[in-house]
């Protein structure tokens, strides 16, 4: 069996190729829970009974999301290889949380098996962890292999979008709504031109039955269908976020976009698609038809999954155009989808080159929220020292800003950690500060970050094999003049527009997203629905 998992949303992060240790859980048993109890939570129903350690060898780590780190690992005694995602129980702080693990392993477990779909291969739990086993695809991201490729084109898009159509179709036939369907959570089993695409993620998935109607707000902003903003849905919202996607591969940027969370909600409930911009023209009616459908603002007028599966341009791929969409269409999907690893580099430049008294003030402050002296803060120990501090951080601002500075994974922050987040919280984008970290970079004082500088500062970051041409995306994407190098006035600008930590909490976003529904629609859940 092969496999499919990735590291969760490169949001969450990227790819590591260089660990290769054997994985030994860390003792972070009983925490403290947001109400302050003391526990050792119990998740899974019918978890395997053998120890995961005399089943697996851990090896490398693929990639780290909010509640854990995803582990590529062997079977001792087939010596097959598979993907491990761990998640901490100490990561998981609400009922909401152990919720959401819960439910993702028994979906995983009732749906059948399917080309597409990421097979589970068994799942553990412990004291510290639940183990989710399971494919490991190794093949890339969905926009990674289309920005990748030279030539993209309708008839590779109207292929893309019916598996994942189909996919969409198992879903809902087995009582599964999917919720959270976006291009990260699609993977290529291998690297071969024919690797199946497969979903790799059902951690916001739930089981529906005909007529049920949800009022929890999951999801990511770009695919988030207007219902769901109402507070008022059902399975017609993934049929919405699949039209986000073809949108997005037919074009290279999403249809509902703004610079705020706020803004792209607003342009999701107005529902203004633009179909003149560059390549519309150069696209079949067909297909423009289509997209026009599935991202019909009305739920009970968008068509269902099976009247897209049945549309003319899906049933006739082989008719579908094999002209190119032009390099524009995948230079946007380069640029939409680009995790910028260069802003995270100079938060952690910033945090290393503090001057000595800075570093020291942050740390007695660290030691002063420590107040059980075991040189670890927890949510509790945050919030209480933030507060006497006179930082008045809402709650889910503190869970946004732990789990964001939380780079072990350990659910609480060492003094390293704390360092970091403060640079974070006292406005990193200081002149002053960015002046030291661009010197750091621009070694030759030219007064311009250039391809060798930058390449030398991220040489530990593990790029990976196409190292150069990442760095390459990362000046491009900062270099607002083109020409080919980073000025002191673009770095800034650059790291004003923020590290996008807010959706990188799971909870933070549910918080947010909830309060702005609210905002909209006056504290009411609004209904479209006969």
């Amino acid at each position: 069996m092969g496999g499919c998992i990735s590291a969760p949303a490169k949001r969450a992060g990227s790819y590591s190729s260089t660990r290769s240790s054997r994985f030994t859980p860390q003792p972070d048993v009983d925490r403290v829970c947001r109400s302050g109890v003391l526990r050792t939570i119990s998740i899974l129903k019918n978890p395997s009974r053998d120890n995961i350690q005399d089943r697996f060898e851990f090896g490398k780590e693929l990639g780290r999301g909010e509640f854990g780190i995803t582990y590529r690992c062997t079977e001792l005694v087939t010596g097959e290889a598979y993907a491990c995602k761990t998640i901490s129980k100490s990561k998981l702080r609400t009922e909401i949380d152990v919720d959401d693990v819960r439910r993702e392993v028994e979906i995983m477990r009732h749906l059948p098996r399917h080309p597409n779909i990421v097979s589970l291969k068994e799942a553990f739990e412990d004291r510290d962890a639940v183990y989710i086993v399971m494919e490991l695809c190794e093949g890339g991201e969905l926009f990674d292999r289309i920005v990748a490729r030279g030539h993209f084109t309708e008839r590779d898009a109207v292929t893309i979008a019916r598996t994942i159509l189909e996919i969409v179709s198992v879903c809902h036939e087995h009582g599964v709504i999917h919720r959270d369907l976006k291009p990260e959570n699609f993977l290529f089993a291998n690297s071969s031109d024919s690797s199946p695409l497969k979903a790799i993620d059902f951690g916001l998935s739930t089981f529906f039955e005909p007529g049920q109607h949800f009022r929890e707000i999951v999801g990511s902003p770009y695919y988030m269908a207007p219902e769901v903003l109402r507070r008022d849905y059902g399975p017609e919202v993934d049929v919405w976020s699949a039209g986000v996607i073809l949108y997005i591969l037919l074009c290279g940027v999403p249809p509902f976009w703004a610079e705020t969370e706020e803004g792209i909600a607003q342009a999701i409930v107005q529902g203004e698609i633009d179909f003149e911009r560059d390549p519309w023209p150069k696209v079949s009616e067909e297909a423009k038809d289509l997209v026009r459908n599935m991202l019909e603002p009305n739920p009970y007028t968008r068509l269902t999954v099976q009247e897209v599966l049945e549309h003319k341009w899906i049933q006739n791929v082989d008719k579908a155009s094999n002209v190119s969409l032009g390099q524009n269409v995948r230079t946007r999907i380069k640029q939409f989808s680009l995790m910028n690893k260069f802003k995270k580099k100079v938060l952690r430049v910033v945090a290393d080159n503090l001057p000595d008294e800075q570093v020291d003030h942050i740390k007695e402050m660290f030691h002063v929220m420590d107040t059980d002296k075991n040189g670890d803060l927890t949510f509790e120990e945050l919030k209480h020292g933030l507060h006497k501090c006179g930082q008045q951080v809402a709650d889910p601002d503190v869970q946004m800003l732990m789990d964001a500075a939380d780079e072990d994974g350990s659910g609480t922050l060492n003094c390293q950690e704390f360092v970091t987040m403060s640079v974070h919280l006292r406005r990193i984008g200081s002149d002053d500060h960015l002046t030291r970290a661009f010197e750091f970079f621009d070694k030759n004082r030219s007064g311009y970050i250039e391809f060798d500088e930058l390449k030398e500062a991220l040489i530990d970051d593990n790029l990976g094999p196409n190292n150069e041409k990442f760095i390459e995306d990362i000046i491009f994407d900062a270099d607002l003049d083109k020409d080919g190098r980073i000025s002191y006035d673009e770095f800034k600008v650059m790291m004003k527009m923020g590290m996008d930590w807010k959706m990188a909490s799971r909870q933070y976003s549910r918080a947010m997203l909830n309060a702005l529904s609210q905002k909209m629609f006056k504290d009411k859940p609004s209904s479209l629905r006969g």
